[in-house]
């Protein structure tokens, strides 16, 4: 019997190539040897061979690791051995290399959906992948609280820095160690680009966060907008015209140092025939005139571009209720995999849209998604048949297909904020419902 000839790697311009420009030639090998991993001698798969796989194993949903590994590098490896090779590698390798490759990618002129009058528009919020029940990550994961008590499967929790407009990931801190939301978003504060407009929900409107925010914000020119709940009751300075208040925030006794400036900005939302909901954010954005509150009070909603990142990641990518790994670490490995993934169809997305001239979130996901999986397959199996130069002109002709099918203007529509297993005060949602129409904004001036 004669034996299989070896499986030619895939061709330069596709995945590999794609791969290469987000994270570097060399890049990993020398955080490999940065976080002490290096072996002996050189092993068949490399660390740079073991993630592209893992991320294209990640982008391909469907096949095992060791198929798509075979795929794109042309190697056979057992699946004990990639087993072993993922426990044996550092988590920092990992973490190194998301500060390494990811990085902003929206152009002012090109991309103006994704700045406010200069600055970039940027949203953080935290998610949690269900993990399976392995005696090793019960051992450092819990359950998280559900209405009948405990969910069924470990949580593994995760904070994203995520470009709006582009839906391109910034930055990511992944709980190993199960910390909590907060702790792991104070690691990503260095990690938030100069000139942005920070956008977070009322988890980050506390003033211990904000400080830290605020002194952040000291060594490279940024802003944050972030909503508020009733509770914190900061000193009130002065009056604007505009019916917003200049306040004095300091953190909750025990909870830190330092005080500062901010603007709260009271108002009311009501989406399509909805109730009025009342609503209460503090910005760094102190001028008034230049930043209108009631622009910045629509412009909040926009934070809700986060959760449909979360939902491309969960969802529409990973096509599966559990991360597949057994460990935490190696569950983080497929964390950080799909971030990486999202990055790149980030960027495919953007090229496509460059193309027609249409914004980037116009371009759809899954489209996106489903006709770059087949072109990376289809030239993975052409492997030696097509020239570099072929495999260029259909990559090209594909992001012209992509580009000719992008979606028509986003309709004004608004979906009920419950959810099906509730916890707390939240409404159980039993039947999917929302309504089409423009959301309304009102500002309520506050008085001295």
């Amino acid at each position: 019997m004669h034996p299989r000839p070896p499986l030619t790697p895939i061709a330069s311009g596709t995945f590999k190539t794609a791969f290469r420009a987000l994270v570097g030639s060399r890049t990993i090998s020398t955080i490999v040897r940065w976080c002490g991993g290096a072996l002996r001698r050189p092993p068949k798969l490399s660390a740079h061979e073991l993630i592209m796989g893992l991320v294209f194993h990640c982008l391909r949903g469907c096949g095992t690791l060791v198929e798509n590994i075979r795929m794109v590098t042309g190697k056979r490896i057992a699946k004990s051995s990639v087993s072993e090779r993922r426990q044996n590698l550092p988590w920092e390798v990992f973490a190194t290399l998301m500060k390494a490759a990811l990085r902003p990618k929206a152009d002012e002129e090109k991309h103006p959906q994704a700045f406010y009058k200069g600055w970039r528009l940027v949203a953080m919020d935290g998610t949690k992948f269900s993990v399976s029940n392995t005696p090793q990550i019960l051992a450092s994961l819990t359950k998280a609280a559900s209405r009948r008590m405990k969910a069924a499967f470990a949580k593994l929790g995760a904070v994203l820095l995520v470009e709006l407009g582009t839906h391109n990931p910034l930055a990511a801190s992944i709980g190993i160690a199960g910390e909590s939301e907060q702790s792991l978003a104070k690691d990503l504060l260095a990690a938030i680009p100069a000139g942005s407009l920070l956008i977070a929900d009322r988890l980050y409107g506390v003033g211990a966060f904000l400080v830290l925010l605020a002194e952040a914000f000291m060594q490279r020119p940024g802003h944050f907008l972030v909503r508020v709940s009733r509770t914190p009751k900061p000193k009130l300075l002065a009056v604007l015209k505009d019916g917003s208040v200049l306040v004095e925030i300091k953190p909750s006794k025990g909870k830190g140092k330092g005080k500062l400036q901010a603007r709260e900005i009271r108002g009311r939302v009501r989406r399509a025939h909805g109730q009025w909901v009342e609503v209460r954010f503090w910005t760094s954005l102190l001028d008034c005139k230049t930043y209108p509150a009631k622009e910045l009070l629509a412009l909040y909603a926009r934070r809700w571009e986060q959760e449909i990142v979360y939902k491309q990641l969960k969802v529409e990518m990973r096509q599966a209720e559990l991360l597949r790994s057994h460990t935490v670490e190696t569950a983080a490995q497929e964390v950080a995999a799909l971030i990486l993934a999202h990055a790149l169809l980030a960027e495919e997305r953007m090229r496509a849209a460059g193309r027609s001239g249409a914004e980037v979130l116009r371009i759809s996901f899954g489209k996106t998604l489903a006709m770059v999986r087949s072109l990376w397959v289809t030239l993975a199996a052409a492997g030696d048949l097509l020239s570099r130069e072929q495999a260029a002109a259909l990559t090209d002709q594909v992001l012209r297909m992509i580009a000719e099918i992008a979606l028509p203007p986003r309709r004004k529509r608004s979906c009920p904020r419950k959810v099906r297993q509730p916890v707390g005060s939240w409404p159980r949602l039993t039947q999917n419902t929302y309504s089409i129409g423009a959301t309304e904004y009102e500002l309520i001036k506050i008085h001295a």
